[in-house]
């Protein structure tokens, strides 16, 4: 199977699980081989381990390859597993090769270190990680990683395994004019948010990145139907009684879209921890508001579980979950 190809099997939704870490802020692996069980039960695309909202920046390349390693054991080949890698050149090359051979099955490459880059300097990076495996690549177009329609073709011709494209933009114009003018030579994934949902479909995604499917993986799925349906009905009544009022308690503080998902999960029962700096932690006035809203996610939530034998799976067709 080429790169390509492998990409164009992931629609729907990925699966986006934090690191749990201890309060120390050692890695808790039991925990997270624990939540990547339970949210493999449902069917997602792909499971990404150590991506952004799995706070990849805050880790050392050896504990990166090791969160891949559990979550690889912990999927036992349910879906793929998509590694976060990024730094420099030399590191993301290294942590790539740690990715693969943990038992990856591409890799997701955030932005480099350094905000203002040529384009030379940023392009010899995304070469020199495609190069390190024959792994799919897909590049995390987010902060100063911006590129024009034009630049995103010459950078597939630059790197042979450059086999997705992940928002992080949040420009919709700017997306739909990189997607009509590259066409299907890559697969297009929506990566801001659940909150970009209805406008990344809107603008012909084939999938998008999830972190609410730590707490709440039907409701993720029935946003990925409604999207994929294209019932924007559907999708403003899930967006205005459940993904916009957690967003807007996530945007009341820089960083907050992880410490914010990982303290729903403690609310809900599971383990997920402190974030590491330079996140901060929830503050007791938001959390008290997390818990509330959490009151209100119950009905996606308790009839959630799929089975416990993992046999009984859950399939998003017209934009209901069934």
């Amino acid at each position: 199977m080429t790169p390509r190809q492998f990409a164009s099997k992931l629609t729907g939704v990925f699966g986006f699980p934090v690191t749990p870490f201890h309060r120390d802020l050692s890695l808790n692996l039991d925990a997270l081989a624990e939540n990547v069980d339970q949210m493999s039960r449902f069917p997602f695309c792909a499971m990404v381990a150590a991506g952004g909202t799995g706070e990849v920046y805050s880790m050392t390349p050896e504990e990166i390859e090791r969160v891949v390693k559990v979550t690889v054991e912990a999927v036992a080949g349910r879906m793929p597993v998509v590694a976060g890698t990024g730094y420099n050149s030399i590191i993301g090359s290294d942590i790539a090769r740690r990715a693969q051979r943990a038992g990856a099955d591409c890799i997701l490459v955030l932005p480099p270190y350094y905000s203002h880059a040529p384009e030379e300097g940023l392009f010899h990076y995304y070469e020199a990680i495609g190069q390190a495996t024959p792994l799919p690549l897909m590049v995390y177009s987010r902060d100063w990683a911006v590129f024009s329609p034009q630049q995103v073709a010459k950078l597939a011709d630059r790197v042979p395994t450059l086999a997705a494209w992940k928002d992080g933009q949040g420009d919709g114009r700017k997306y739909q004019r990189i997607m009509s003018y590259n066409g299907d030579r890559l697969a297009w994934l929506g990566g801001l948010g659940d909150d970009c949902v209805p406008t990344y479909f809107a603008a012909g995604v084939q999938a998008f990145t999830s972190s609410i499917s730590n707490i709440a993986p039907r409701l993720s799925l029935e946003l990925a139907g409604a999207g994929m349906k294209r019932d924007f009905a559907a999708l403003d009544k899930l967006m205005a009684h459940y993904v916009h009022p957690l967003y807007a308690i996530r945007d009341r503080a820089k960083g907050y879209e992880v410490a914010v998902m990982k303290e729903a999960m403690e609310i809900l029962g599971m383990t997920a921890g402190p974030v590491r700096p330079p996140l901060m932690n929830c503050r007791p006035a938001d959390i008290a508001d997390i818990r509330e809203l959490m009151g209100v996610y119950r009905d996606v939530i308790d009839e959630s579980e799929p089975g416990i034998d993992g046999k009984e799976r859950l399939t998003v067709e017209a934009g209901r979950i069934s």
